[in-house]
């Protein structure tokens, strides 16, 4: 498939640009926007509530905050530069861009140059003190390469050929494993439920569903009984059964947790007054458990309202999804939307003591510049479908 068309060379008059360009902004997803620009905010205050107390420099108390804005203007161009991609262009170079991420998981082992943090090996240093970490990127190759082979299905036909199947099915496994040896248990499980979402929304064998489902549970037993996951990644999975039982990080972890929560009452202590917070209970809670910090300064209310325009996003993504004029567009728009809900009541639940413990980010809000900028190359994709459907229905 050609990546341009013919008429693609042909230079547009000025007043067919400025046309396509107003286009362009009028046809955006306002509410989708809207919300995601809200929740960043939201999570920079945050952020810098967080930080102040022992990721800040002596001099400055913003310095984290700094860093933190930095990575979302970085964020915001790569989601503006993403909706304004051609369709074909993005199918064209898809499989260049999978191949990319998948060395890039690989770079991690390299000596130097990767990193470990709480026990995942799974960042690349940077100059700065910079880092990156691979396998948020990994997410967006995955959903569009899934989409690519799983949409090649003629017309004619009701669901797309086994083999499809089975290759989107290698195309997931292969940076699965690659994040499961780097020990990042909360990617897998957030790519595991991505591909599961998007062969399911694109019409494969009710088998297909039920083998994967049945092979990652028996996948996940093995995993624990030959020994192959750390012990502490066990005991992230399993304290939420048992939040009272033995001592431990997982434990500690969940206990501070749902003190600062339920500390927070309906209104909160009030913004950078949190005792759990600024008296440094919670651990990164500038990240995994950014949602204690919510929970205890803003109380109920402040939580709901964040939840809410999570809401917005995730209730816009599906009618994209469901809107989208073709298979493409809406197994992408599927696969983000099971990206997003899934870490979003992941990291919710781990912090409420329903979920296992993994060190995944709440999206949007928590620090941590690759998932910021993986987050909104998301709504940036989602914007994309949004505005190929738009003038596909005009023409």
């Amino acid at each position: 498939m050609s990546a341009f068309s013919a008429t693609d060379s042909i230079p547009r008059p000025p007043s067919a640009q400025r046309s396509r360009g107003s286009a362009y902004w009028r046809d955006l997803d306002w509410l989708l926007f809207v919300a995601a620009v809200g929740i960043t905010i939201f999570g920079a205050v945050l952020v810098w509530s967080a930080s102040r107390a022992d990721m800040a420099t002596v001099n400055d108390s913003q310095s984290y905050l700094k860093r933190h804005l930095i990575n979302v203007v970085i964020a915001l161009v790569l989601g503006f530069f993403v909706s304004r991609l051609g369709y074909r262009w993005l199918r064209a170079y898809t499989p260049i861009i999978y191949i990319a991420s998948v060395l890039l998981l690989l770079v991690v082992f390299i000596p130097g140059l990767g990193t470990s943090i709480a026990g995942a090996r799974a960042w690349i240093d940077l100059p700065l003190g910079f880092t990156i970490q691979p396998s948020e990127f990994a997410k967006i190759a995955i959903i569009i390469m899934m989409a690519a082979i799983l949409a090649e299905k003629r017309d004619f036909e009701s669901e797309p050929h086994d083999r499809d199947v089975l290759v989107s099915v290698g195309v997931a496994v292969l940076p699965i494993l690659i994040i499961l040896v780097q020990n990042d248990t909360g990617t897998v499980l957030i790519l595991g439920s991505v591909a599961l979402s998007v062969i399911a929304v694109s019409g494969a064998r009710r088998r297909w569903l039920i083998g994967l489902i049945g092979g990652a549970v028996i996948g996940i037993l093995l995993a624990v009984q030959l020994g192959l996951m750390q012990s502490y990644q066990v005991s992230r999975l399993t304290s939420f059964l048992n939040p009272t039982g033995a001592p431990g990080d997982a434990t500690y972890n969940s206990t501070q947790a749902r003190i600062a929560i339920g500390g927070g009452g309906w209104t909160g202590y009030g913004l950078f007054e949190g005792p759990q917070t600024q008296g440094k209970f919670v651990p990164v809670n500038e990240s995994d458990f950014i949602f204690t910090v919510i929970g205890e300064e803003l109380g109920f209310i402040g939580a709901a309202l964040l939840i809410l325009l999570i809401c917005i996003i995730l209730w816009r993504a599906m009618r994209i999804a469901m809107k989208a004029d073709d298979l493409y567009g809406r197994l992408i728009a599927t696969g983000v939307v099971a990206w997003l809900a899934f870490q979003t009541f992941e990291n919710i639940g781990m912090t409420l003591g329903i979920m296992p413990i993994t060190g995944i980010p709440l999206p949007l809000v928590s620090a941590g510049g690759t998932s910021m900028m993986s987050t909104w190359i998301a709504i940036g994709l989602l914007e994309n479908v949004r505005l190929h459907s738009t003038r596909s229905s005009l023409t």
